[in-house]
């Protein structure tokens, strides 16, 4: 439904700029746009490399394992299905870990990592409690470091990119304690 609101307001504004002479300021919007997502795109993609290496080289250096062992009360609690699975326990540590240092694009195939692994015990199409839980806490993304915003702020000019930090924390927790409360208030048992 939204591609069709989506592709009629594109529709309406080309049939408005012939209509009023606008055709060369839609053509140098277009450019523009361009442009300006071609260097969005070189600005981050730099950081996510260097990220997604440093998650690499933490998996294979076992850090990821340690992580596992230290979160293992808290995977305990919130993943009781998968807390004495390694793999995913080190897969969902892993998204976590990238998801506190603000590498949402770097997390997300880890995450995706986490939900297959998570998904080879299942018998049906139907998510468990625990991947409804792990979806939650990936949605939540709670911060330490906003590193992904942080950029984004810079490449727009922002004097201070990291004067967000605080409202980040508080606003991911926020988002964190209500998205748990709510799975465990509603989780099938």
């Amino acid at each position: 439904m939204m591609n069709y609101i989506w592709a009629g307001i594109i529709l309406l504004s080309v049939i408005y700029s012939f209509l009023t002479g606008g055709c060369a300021a839609i053509t140098n919007a277009v450019m523009d746009g361009a442009k300006n997502a071609l260097a969005l795109i070189a600005a981050t993609a730099g950081m996510m490399c260097f990220w997604s290496g440093i998650m690499k080289i933490a998996h294979e250096g076992g850090i990821t394992e340690m992580a596992a062992r230290v979160f293992a009360p808290i995977f305990r609690r919130l993943f009781p299905d998968y807390a004495q699975d390694k793999d995913v326990c080190s897969a969902v540590s892993m998204n976590i870990s990238a998801n506190l240092l603000g590498l949402g694009n770097a997390a997300t195939p880890l995450g995706l990592e986490a939900m297959r692994l998570m998904s080879r015990r299942l018998n049906s199409d139907s998510a468990s409690n625990s991947m409804v839980m792990f979806v939650i806490l990936n949605t939540a993304s709670i911060q330490l470091v906003p590193t992904t915003v942080a950029v984004l702020r810079s490449e727009s000019g922002s004097s201070d990119p990291m004067g967000i930090i605080v409202n980040v924390w508080l606003c991911s927790a926020a988002a964190l304690a209500v998205g748990i409360t709510l799975a465990k208030l509603f989780e099938s048992r």
